[in-house]
């Protein structure tokens, strides 16, 4: 194991780099923080590095074998932290590499610039608890990397494949296969529950002030709104995607 004791130190600035998308797709590579992503991270065989503070120790479980273990002062982590009381643990790790062409699956999740690494992150996690086989994050959306999206879903980024990707592209694959593809919307849609689902779907949501974009919807299967029943004038988006993969998973 090796110590850092210095925030100048050429390692530290790298890893501060991954804070950036750029340098995140440059590289291929992302931090995570905390024990429950770093071994969700360490089980999927993606962890490059463990970085660990000062006085913190690895679960004695972990087999982490040769993955390079660093020390740094509690300041760096703080420093590489995007939580305001950090535990002592980050992790590089290596983006998944997925052949598009073998993915294959029944049921999808396709996002249309949300914005929200809150609420991108919400999805991941809902998307993975409902059986998606994939998730094609589309044009305008938030990182599907960045550190809020990434504790926001909780170690799903290692579990299913989240890919970024052409919407049109992919709504003319699946449909080609014989998934049906829904949209999400206020106008020129049906309500969610009078459409009988046979488990094969493409879920599309869409951006958190203007929703799927009109193009889009255009090409799609069929429409679906959820209901308001209260004086809301809407639902969170990550709240409706998980409404919406539960009914047509069934």
């Amino acid at each position: 194991m090796k110590y850092i004791h210095s925030a100048n130190n050429p390692q530290v600035k790298q890893w501060k780099k991954l804070l950036t998308k750029k340098e995140r797709d440059k590289t291929g590579t992302f931090l995570v923080e905390g024990f429950h992503l770093a071994e969700e991270a360490l089980l999927s065989g993606r962890i490059l590095e463990i970085i660990i503070s000062e006085n913190t120790g690895l679960p004695p479980a972990w087999d982490y074998g040769d993955i390079p273990l660093t020390m740094v002062t509690k300041e760096i982590i703080l420093d590489l932290s995007d939580t305001e009381t950090p535990q002592g643990i980050i992790a590089v790790c290596s983006h998944p590499e997925f052949n598009l062409e073998e993915i294959e699956g029944t049921k999808y999740l396709l996002v249309d610039a949300v914005q929200d690494p809150g609420n991108l992150g919400t999805m991941i996690r809902t998307a993975d608890a409902a059986g998606v086989d994939a998730i094609i994050v589309g044009d305008g959306s938030v990182d599907i990397y960045n550190p809020k999206v990434i504790r926001s879903a909780q170690g799903s980024h290692f579990h299913l494949p989240i890919i970024r990707g052409d919407l049109s592209q992919w709504i003319k694959k699946l449909k080609d296969k014989g998934i049906s593809v829904y949209g999400t919307a206020l106008e020129n849609a049906q309500e969610y529950t009078k459409v009988e689902s046979n488990g094969q779907f493409a879920l599309i949501v869409g951006n958190e002030g203007s929703g799927v974009r009109k193009s889009i919807l255009s090409e799609t299967t069929a429409n679906l709104y959820i209901p308001i029943y209260g004086k809301s004038e809407s639902l969170n988006v990550g709240i409706a995607t998980g409404i919406l993969l539960y009914y047509l998973r069934k």
